[in-house]
């Protein structure tokens, strides 16, 4: 009697390690933009309780920026020279601190100072991040990983910020913070029991003696600056409008307090529902072309929500 052979079983894409720092990956984002989103809605409490003008509240956001920045350029030639999970958990810690200095903050100088410490650290977590992924993941299977880690720019969104809105009507503009300080020190005692050493690339011999001819050997190389170049620019246009989302909302879209709640989270269903789809289809047809398309539309939308005058949710 012949019998028929049986079909291998399809191999799994990921394994479970490399789906639990998918996931732990995707949370410390949810934590970092979180606590960069949140101040955007608190911006209607802030001038309203302080008495501070629109471009106050708007430094009080780009100190955020600034600080990250520069300590991003600074990191940049030490980043190599340690265990990813060693660099990962210094720095989340830095942002935790932050963070609480965030939640006791009494005055505008005082949360502006908090705003700087926050950046230093926060600014280099998503970096690390993606170093991990790229040390972690292959080529091929980088781009759904990408797309499900930037899920939690929604997730900020649908559950972050709500509630993020809901603390602030009930308790005052330091609850999101609190909030947000818990639960990063529950992921950091996650991340030092569970995620493994990630030090394979101290065994790659360099010819960079310094950190700094390391940043000099990078930033020399023009392949990289224009991609440097791009993203600056991208991050530049985003946070030109992000800061002041939920005061152009209430006073310019007419949107109530209680509405923007509902707003965020729209937007932010849609994002997570079409993220992993787009990753995966920039592993299949290309991530230039995925990002050009995305560009152009993006410019189209800009443009149509930045000319909207008086409209109803």
């Amino acid at each position: 009697m012949m019998t028929t052979p049986h079909k291998p079983a399809p191999q799994k894409v990921f394994t479970p390690y490399q789906v639990f720092i998918i996931a732990i990956l995707t949370i410390i984002q949810f934590s970092v933009i979180l606590d960069f989103m949140v101040l955007s809605p608190l911006g209607v409490f802030l001038i309203k309780n302080w008495h501070i003008h629109p471009s106050q509240f708007g430094l009080v956001v780009s100190v955020y920026a600034f600080s990250a920045g520069i300590s991003g350029i600074l990191a940049a030639g030490f980043a190599d020279r340690f265990d990813r999970k060693k660099f990962l958990l210094f720095f989340y810690a830095g942002f935790l601190g932050g963070t609480l200095l965030c939640a006791i903050a009494p005055n505008y100088h005082f949360l502006l100072f908090a705003r700087i410490i926050t950046g230093v650290f926060g600014g280099v977590i998503g970096s690390i991040s993606f170093a991990i992924i790229s040390d972690i993941f292959k080529m091929e299977v980088r781009g759904r990983v990408m797309g499900f880690v930037q899920m939690a720019f929604a997730a900020s969104q649908i559950l972050g910020l709500p509630i993020g809105l809901v603390l602030a009507n009930r308790f005052g503009w330091h609850s999101p913070f609190w909030m947000i300080a818990v639960f990063c020190f529950a992921v950091g005692v996650i991340i030092a029991m569970y995620m493994q050493p990630i030090n394979a690339h101290l065994k790659i011999r360099s010819d960079q003696r310094h950190p700094f001819h390391h940043l000099v050997k990078t930033i020399s190389n023009s392949h990289y600056l224009r991609a440097f170049t791009a993203t600056t620019l991208l991050a530049t246009g985003g946070f030109m409008l992000m800061p002041l989302g939920s005061t152009f909302s209430n006073f310019n879209l007419g949107i109530r307090l209680d509405q923007l709640w509902i707003l965020y989270g729209v937007s932010g269903v849609f994002t997570i529902l079409t993220g992993p789809a787009i990753g995966k289809l920039s592993d299949k047809i290309g991530k230039y072309t995925i990002f050009l398309v995305g560009s152009l539309i993006g410019m189209a939308m800009v443009a149509i929500y930045t000319n909207l005058g008086v409209t109803p949710l």
